[in-house]
C-alpha cells in the first residue's frame, strides 16, 4: 500500500491487511485490519509514530523509501504489542541514529519482546513534550487502554491525536478517512467490545481528558482516521457509561432440543413484555458479534444442556470470555436441561465473578420442558421485566 499525505509533512506510511482473518489466534477479523504508522516531518527533526505488524514490514520500509526518508530521529512507540512494534528492529537497522521514544513500562516490554538494546531508548512521562522544530509532540500516559503501558501522542500545532488502539476498528479499507460513520460505528463498537470493554472504567477518564483537547483529527492504529473526532468520542462516551438498555442477550447451545425449546419460549415471553431480545446459538455465532451484543444489555441469560455433570463446553468458553470482557450488565440467569443431575448453574455462576451481577432465579429441567417449566420461564420473564422497571431501564 502506498504512503498518503494527511496534511503537509504528515504521512500515513502503514499497511492494510485485507486477508487477515484472525487476531491473537482468538479474535475473528471478518473485514481484515490495518496497521497504521505515521511519519511526521518537522523543521528540525523527523518522527515515526508506531511501526506495523512484522508480516508487513516490507510495505513500511517501501513507503519510507518512496518518500526519500534518509533519516528518522525518533520512533514513537505508543504500545509494545507486536502489531504496532513488530517492525521496530528493522526500522532501527535502517535508521541507526533513531531513538525509541516511549514510557518506562513500554521500554521494558520492548526489551523483553523484541530485544531492543536499552541504549536506544528515550524515556518519557505523562505530559512530556518533544520538539521537532516547528511541531511539538505531547505524550499522555493511558495505562489499561488494552495493555498497562499504552500511551497517546498529540501533535499540538496540527491538533492531531495519534490514539494507538483507542478508538480503533479492525477494518481493511482503501479509504484513509472514515467516509461512512454508520458503517464504521459497527466495526468500532465490535473492536471496543473485543478489546477495550474490560478497561471501561479506566477509559471513561481518558475520554473526558481527550474531549478537552483541541482536535481536528484522530488517527488510530487500526482502521480509517476520524476527520470528525466528536463522532467516535460520543460513541465511546456512551459505550463506557453505566447506562444499559432494555435488552436481554441469550447465549445458548442445545444438543437434543430441550434447551432450544426453553430459549424459544423465553424469547417469546420477553418480546411480549416489550423487552428486546438477542439470542445467540453458539454453534453458529461469530464470537465478535456476541461480544458487541454484550456492550449494552441489562441482562444476560445463559442457556445450556448438561454434559456429564456440567455446562456444555461451548457455553463454558462463552461464559469465560464474557467474564473477561466485564460488560456492564446488571442481571444474569441460567436456564437449561439435564439428564441425571449436574452442577451447571453453580459452575456458570462461579465463572461470572468479575461481572458482579445480580442472579435471577435459574430454571433447570430434567429432560424435555413441561408446562411447569414453561410457567417458570414466564415467571423469569416477569422477574426480568420488574428488574428493568425498578432500575428505570425501561
Amino acid at each position: 500500500m502506498v504512503s498518503r499525505e494527511i496534511i503537509h509533512g504528515i504521512y500515513h506510511v502503514g499497511a492494510i491487511d485485507f486477508d487477515r482473518r484472525l487476531f491473537d489466534e482468538l479474535i475473528p477479523l471478518p473485514n481484515g485490519t490495518s496497521y497504521n504508522s505515521f511519519l511526521i516531518r518537522g523543521s528540525e527533526k523527523t518522527a515515526l509514530i508506531d511501526t506495523v505488524d512484522p508480516t508487513k514490514e516490507f510495505e513500511l520500509i517501501s513507503n519510507l523509501v518512496k518518500l526519500n526518508i534518509d533519516r528518522i530521529d525518533y520512533v514513537i512507540v505508543n504500545h509494545a504489542e507486536q502489531d504496532h512494534s513488530g517492525s521496530l528492529p528493522m526500522i532501527l537497522e535502517f535508521f541507526p541514529d533513531a531513538e525509541v521514544v516511549t514510557n518506562e513500562k513500554c521500554k521494558d516490554l520492548l526489551i523483553a519482546l523484541l530485544h531492543i538494546p536499552a541504549n536506544r531508548f528515550r524515556v518519557i512521562r505523562d505530559k512530556d513534550t518533544l520538539s521537532l522544530g516547528d511541531r511539538t509532540l505531547e505524550f499522555f500516559m493511558t495505562p489499561w487502554t488494552h495493555w498497562p503501558e499504552t500511551q497517546l501522542t498529540y501533535l499540538r500545532e496540527d491538533k492531531i491525536l495519534f490514539s494507538c488502539d483507542l478508538f480503533g476498528s479492525h477494518t481493511a479499507t482503501s479509504d484513509l478517512y472514515v467516509t461512512d460513520e454508520a458503517e464504521i460505528y459497527h466495526s468500532a463498537k465490535r473492536y471496543y467490545a473485543e478489546i477495550m470493554m474490560p478497561f471501561r472504567n479506566s477509559i471513561k477518564g481518558y475520554v473526558t481528558m481527550i474531549k478537552t483537547l483541541p482536535l481536528e483529527l484522530i488517527a488510530t492504529s487500526h482502521g480509517p482516521l476520524y476527520p470528525r473526532p466528536q463522532f467516535i468520542l460520543d460513541s465511546y462516551e456512551d459505550w463506557v457509561s453505566d447506562t444499559v438498555k432494555n435488552e436481554v442477550v441469550i447465549v445458548y447451545v442445545s444438543m437434543h432440543g430441550s434447551t432450544q425449546k426453553m430459549v424459544e419460549h423465553l424469547t417469546d415471553a420477553l418480546i411480549t413484555r416489550g423487552i428486546r431480545v438477542k439470542p445467540f446459538n453458539l454453534t453458529r455465532t461469530d464470537i465478535g458479534e456476541l461480544a458487541m451484543a454484550l456492550v449494552d444489555p441489562a441482562t444476560v441469560v445463559i442457556a445450556t444442556p448438561t454434559v456429564l455433570f456440567g455446562p456444555h463446553p461451548q457455553v463454558v468458553y462463552a461464559t469465560y470470555l464474557a467474564n473477561l470482557l466485564k460488560p456492564k450488565i446488571r442481571f444474569a440467569s441460567v436456564i437449561g436441561s439435564y439428564g441425571w443431575g449436574g452442577k451447571s448453574v453453580e459452575t456458570i455462576v462461579k465463572m461470572l465473578d468479575h461481572v458482579k451481577v445480580e442472579i435471577i432465579e435459574p430454571v433447570m429441567v430434567k429432560g424435555l420442558p413441561d408446562e411447569t417449566t414453561l410457567r417458570s420461564l414466564e415467571r423469569m420473564a416477569d422477574d426480568i421485566l420488574k428488574k428493568h422497571s425498578d432500575s428505570k431501564i425501561i
